[in-house]
């Protein structure tokens, strides 16, 4: 995988041009499509629980409380449709939206397509904080932060850490960037495992589920600062599609034709970094969507960010609502981690474009 990941810049560079299934006025078809796909998946996921309730009921009280009427419905009802599934269904897709995101602002960074939002250690920094804060119980870390802002302090410390790391001559290098993020991936996730063996089973047992990635528990407070973010992010990297074209045909290029090709590095480096770790704050760990989505997305819609940033926004937040609807549903009444689902898929997807490559096949990315 380090091979892969460290090649030649004209073996890795992401494809600028190459055949796709859908390009011109379809664009917006396919948003179209995304969206109202969206807008379903989200419906049924805040239908389908413990108990099902009919859709009917479920868009009904959305209905009433979206347009100010308050709880029309049964009080019990409304509790569990507004204030319990509707945030859920909510978080699952703003996490699916911000991981896909990451990986294409990160993909275009390191100009690889096997690369994601975890290749930098964010991820398991992340999980450390988290971690942590059960250990140090209610010292002025855990009283000031809690598990969400230990986790996104933590997340982006590392982040800082790998850039610095990573920077010869004051120039970042995408294989030192790669090879840093893995070895500073692996320290967090030895020292998470050190912290883990501290907890109780009681404690360790919840710690375990959130590792592994869930958006169980949610609430609307959850929804403010991860949606704020996304949608910064989003509006800056949209600002710079036309600079990530570029960059696409290497750094050499992209400077010929006058692109800050250093500063367009560090605020992807920022926007990715800080996709990631919000996500991974409250939801924990779900890996595997900042990779696949962007690969499938450029293959149907071509390299373009202009196209590719909008379409894998929606794709990566219907992906997640859809998977976390089947981690409720494959083992009732139990409830899975997402993470075993994006996984499950994300492994084989993984293996497969590394055969592909291997092969000197083209990259659906």
């Amino acid at each position: 995988m380090t091979d892969t990941l460290t090649a030649a810049p004209e073996t890795r560079a992401l494809p600028s041009r190459r055949p796709h299934l859908i390009s011109g006025p379809a664009t917006g078809l396919l948003l179209t499509g995304l969206m109202a796909g969206l807008v379903a998946a989200l419906v049924v996921g805040i239908s389908v629980g413990s108990v099902n309730l009919p859709l009917g009921q479920v868009w009904g009280v959305v209905r009433d409380h979206l347009t100010g009427r308050g709880a029309q419905a049964d009080p019990l009802l409304s509790q569990v449709v507004w204030d319990i599934r509707t945030p859920r269904a909510l978080l699952a897709a703003l996490s699916g939206a911000g991981l896909s995101v990451a990986g294409v602002a990160l993909q275009a960074l390191v100009r690889n397509p096997l690369a994601d939002p975890y290749v930098l250690g964010v991820s398991s920094a992340a999980s450390l904080g988290a971690v942590l804060v059960p250990v140090v119980g209610s010292t002025a870390m855990a009283g000031a932060f809690g598990v969400t802002g230990a986790s996104f302090a933590a997340a982006m410390l590392s982040a800082l850490l790998v850039y610095l790391l990573a920077q010869r001559s004051g120039r970042l290098l995408d294989s030192w960037l790669v090879l840093t993020g893995v070895a500073v991936g692996y320290l967090c996730t030895a020292a998470t495992t050190f912290v883990q063996l501290q907890l109780n089973p009681t404690e360790l047992q919840g710690m375990m589920f959130w590792l592994m990635g869930s958006v169980a528990g949610a609430s609307w407070g959850d929804l403010g600062v991860p949606a704020l973010l996304i949608v910064a992010c989003m509006a800056w990297l949209s600002l710079q599609a036309r600079a990530l074209n570029a960059l696409l045909a290497g750094e050499e290029a992209a400077i010929a034709i006058g692109v800050p090709v250093a500063v367009l590095r560090i605020g992807l480096l920022v926007a990715g970094s800080l996709l990631t770790a919000t996500v991974v704050s409250v939801v924990g760990g779900i890996g595997f969507i900042g990779l696949m989505i962007p690969h499938m997305i450029r293959f149907l819609v071509g390299a373009d960010h202009r196209r590719v940033l909008p379409v894998s926004l929606l794709a990566g937040a219907l992906f997640l609502v859809l998977v976390d609807l089947a981690a409720r549903i494959a083992d009732r009444p139990n409830e899975l981690p997402v993470g075993i689902f994006t996984t499950g898929l994300g492994v084989p997807f993984f293996l497969w474009l590394l055969r592909r490559r291997a092969r000197g096949g083209t990259d659906a990315a």
